[in-house]
């Protein structure tokens, strides 16, 4: 069904890009959009890996320097049938995490410290596999399809006022305007209700690759109180990456609605519930709290910050 209506969307993006391209310069302005789109994303899907990590500060990992977050990411890799993806961690208090690469060969997951020293075991293991469910998904090409189809639409629309104005059977000065204002607008609309669709998707593929529905709820239970307590400066400077994490990383930016980037918190736990054919106890959240987590609490051993690095 998120397959489904992954591919209705992004019909609709592309109706939306081919109807105002022609509107407003016919099928060689359109195509001209397309094109420079196209290639700006491109290069974009071959190196926002790099881009991403060094934007918000993220240092690889391995099983000698992090070997309890490597070997679960190792293990749900095989799970997952994936090759090993490169393990990163940030250090940043709030509890988050993302995957990125262009594709399942070329992939990374990154967690945050505040990640690793606030859930449990189980907790960050469905963490880890939301993310790499992302990854077996392929939802960075589906972003970056949907990211060119938007760049091309917002390209033509700032071209509003000199295609529209010239052509014999433009929309006209008000309606150049009207579309150089709402086209863009409409744009992200459709990109975020597809990032919405694939989140519901990892969270599934998610529980299924670490055979927890209920881990993973109670993940997302406790990340999204930690992202409302404590700021994530990276994601406030760089906000176009806010929709690659597992739960929205931007201050206020929690509610469910046509401007979010991840569906609502409720929905997902309950989506999760669902799954597990019963409710999460306590209404969500294991409380686990920092440095109570087996991860922080073998902090300093070996004159390290502990074993996930």
């Amino acid at each position: 069904m998120n397959m489904m209506r992954t591919a209705m969307l992004l019909a609709a993006m592309t109706a939306l890009f081919v109807g105002i391209g022609y509107l407003l310069g016919g099928a060689g302005g359109m195509t001209i959009a397309f094109m420079v789109a196209a290639g700006m994303n491109l290069f974009a899907y071959w190196n926002s890996d790099k881009m991403v990590l060094r934007m918000h500060h993220a240092h690889e990992v391995d099983e000698r320097s992090a070997p309890m977050l490597y070997g679960m990411v190792r293990d749900l890799a095989r799970r997952a049938d994936l090759p090993m993806p490169r393990v990163y961690v940030i250090e940043n208090p709030q509890p988050n995490a993302f995957a990125t690469g262009r594709n399942p060969e070329n992939a990374a997951v990154a967690a945050t410290t505040g990640l690793l020293d606030s859930l449990s075991r189980d907790e960050v293991a469905g963490v880890m596999a939301h993310e790499l469910a992302h990854v077996k998904n392929r939802d960075t090409l589906t972003m970056t399809i949907t990211a060119t189809i938007a760049g091309a639409i917002s390209m033509l629309a700032n071209f509003a006022l000199f295609f529209g104005g010239n052509r014999e059977n433009g929309p006209g000065l008000i309606g150049s305007i009207l579309i150089m204002i709402l086209a863009p607008m409409a744009a992200a609309l459709v990109q975020m209700a597809i990032s919405r669709t694939r989140e519901y998707s990892a969270d599934r593929l998610g529980a299924e690759i670490c055979g927890d529905p209920l881990a993973l709820a109670s993940a997302l239970a406790n990340l999204e109180r930690g992202a409302r307590r404590v700021v994530n400066a990276d994601a406030e400077h760089n906000p176009a990456t806010a929709h690659m994490f597992i739960v929205n990383p931007l201050s206020g930016q929690s509610m469910d609605n046509l401007f979010s980037t991840h569906p609502s918190m409720a929905n997902r736990i309950a989506a999760l519930e669902q799954m597990a054919g019963r409710p999460l106890s306590g209404g969500g959240g294991s409380g686990v709290g920092a440095g109570n987590s087996p991860w922080s609490a073998l902090n300093g051993a070996g004159g390290r910050r502990g074993p996930w690095g």
